[in-house]
């Protein structure tokens, strides 16, 4: 593909060399160039392209795209300046790969929490509805049915494209997308078509990335102030920034919510550790998913189903097969009648909606134990406030390990400590291998005790000094309620 399509989207500031250049692919990594291609300097978090652009070069790069031109410039290599190469190299992407959003019907989910589990019931219910779909995810990406492990919650901007030109390819007619915040501020999403968008919460996450609570905010309202007119915008009224998101966007805007009123409303029959009835505009359906969060991201479902355009009585019908996805709420039982909850909470909001729901569905007399720990590398304000969230809703609290990642597992969970008040001191532990941990906390239950092991989920590794090592939550529960029944 010639220089010339590549750019034609991206806005010039001053240009250097021919624009008929013919390029071989794509690149932002300088160790990837070869000859013949594009090589795109960002400045990224860790790193700035810039300083790559002579490797490039050597390499072979047929041409650079800048920010900022560098003082000597090579004979036979073309240069464009843009104003921000982030947002160049994916309208780059997009155009290199042929415009595949522009082929199928693009939804992006963004929200601290449930976005996995929104995205992933679209994409299972279009399945269930007979449309192809895709999906991309923090669990796993899916081209129609063809699975494929995910490594981060929104790819770069090639690889987004990539996906999405197999999924054309592939006949899928729907894409479903989790949308980071990451992913918004570092422009990867720039040239996706999007023809919907989804807000469902926004609470204390990501502050060691984007500074403040209101950049937080900011860089989520920045995906809705992107669509396009013929684009829906939904967000959920219930939270205090969802109609944040609507101010300055052009799409259709609509609102779901379960204690206001809004476009499509919600509202919980009956809880049990099972599923939950729900009314959803006026309709019962029964589904396996337990908890208020999860009322809010099957209202979620069902109203960006009807946005697009989906027989509102198939969709009820679909939606009760629905189950829940791996790591979410997901409830395994011992023989001795002890129930453990996995849950990927990993936030104080999280943790607090899920062991408020089992609060209200553990029987009379019977203890809540929760084993929760904080990631290692991020946001360190959250720490105490997950800690002290845990405290207010379980009769023990054991902290533990999460994924350290380069800090030291001590440090992480002294500043989880800090955030136990001195009432609650006696019924905390502190045991910093996440084994150890887990089994402790079911060895401690009795029948009808329920026990949630929050913050990894669906993770099968940890992550400890930049070695990720197997393991897996869900399998030391199987193991423990194997080798040691409970009284």
């Amino acid at each position: 593909m010639k220089l010339q399509e590549l750019i034609k989207g991206v806005e010039i500031q001053e240009a250097s060399g021919p624009a008929d250049v013919e390029i071989r692919t794509v690149c932002f990594d300088s160790r990837k160039v070869g000859k013949g291609d594009l090589f795109v300097a960002q400045r990224g978090v860790h790193a700035d392209g810039h300083a790559y652009i002579k490797k490039a070069i050597e390499q072979g790069a047929a041409a650079v795209v800048c920010e900022e031109l560098p003082e000597k410039r090579e004979t036979g290599v073309c240069y464009r300046q843009v104003r921000n190469a982030s947002e160049a190299l994916g309208r780059i992407a997009s155009a290199f790969y042929g415009n595949p959003s522009r082929e199928m019907k693009l939804v992006g989910v963004t929200g601290t929490n449930g976005k996995t589990t929104t995205a992933t019931l679209l994409y299972k219910l279009a399945g269930l509805l007979g449309y192809r779909a895709g999906l991309l995810s923090t669990v796993c990406n899916y081209i129609g049915e063809q699975r494929s492990e995910a490594t981060h919650t929104t790819p770069d901007a090639l690889e987004i494209n990539r996906y999405m030109r197999e999924m054309a390819d592939a006949g899928c007619g729907f894409c479903f997308m989790e949308v980071s915040s990451h992913a918004i501020h570092q422009q990867r999403i720039a040239g996706l078509d999007f023809d919907g968008a989804l807000f469902s919460n926004i609470t204390h996450d990501h502050l060691d990335y984007h500074g403040t609570f209101k950049a937080y905010i900011e860089a989520k309202k920045a995906f809705f102030d992107g669509l396009k007119k013929e684009a829906f915008a939904l967000t959920n009224a219930d939270d205090k920034n969802g109609r944040v998101m609507l101010q300055n966007t052009a799409a259709r805007k609509y609102t779901y919510a379960c204690r206001t009123a809004a476009n499509f409303t919600a509202k919980v029959v009956e809880k049990h550790l099972d599923g939950t009835l729900l009314q959803l505009d006026g309709r019962e359906l029964w589904s396996r998913f337990t908890g208020d969060f999860n009322a809010y991201n099957l209202l979620a479902v069902y109203a960006a189903a009807r946005l697009l355009e989906w027989e509102p009585e198939q969709i009820l019908e679909k939606m009760s097969l629905l189950a829940p996805v791996s790591g979410r709420f997901e409830t395994l039982l011992s023989l001795e009648g002890v129930v453990a909850v996995v849950d990927y909470a990993h936030t104080p909001d999280a943790v607090e909606n899920v062991l408020s729901t089992i609060k209200g569905l553990k029987g009379k007399g019977n203890k809540v134990i929760t084993v929760v720990g904080a990631g290692g590398d991020r946001d360190k304000t959250k720490r105490p406030e997950m800690a002290a969230a845990a405290c207010r809703y379980s009769d023990r609290v054991i902290l533990t390990s999460d994924n350290p990642r380069s800090e030291e597992p001590a440090a992480i969970l002294a500043d989880m400590q800090a955030g136990v008040k001195p009432e609650y001191r006696s019924s905390v532990l502190t045991i910093t291998d996440r084994k150890e941990a887990i089994r402790t906390a079911l060895l401690m239950a009795s029948k009808g005790d329920i026990v949630l092991i929050a913050g990894k989920g669906h993770e099968n590794y940890q992550e400890i000094k930049g070695v990720k090592y197997p393991f897996d939550d869900k399998e030391i529960i199987q193991e423990t309620f194997h080798q040691h029944p409970n009284p």
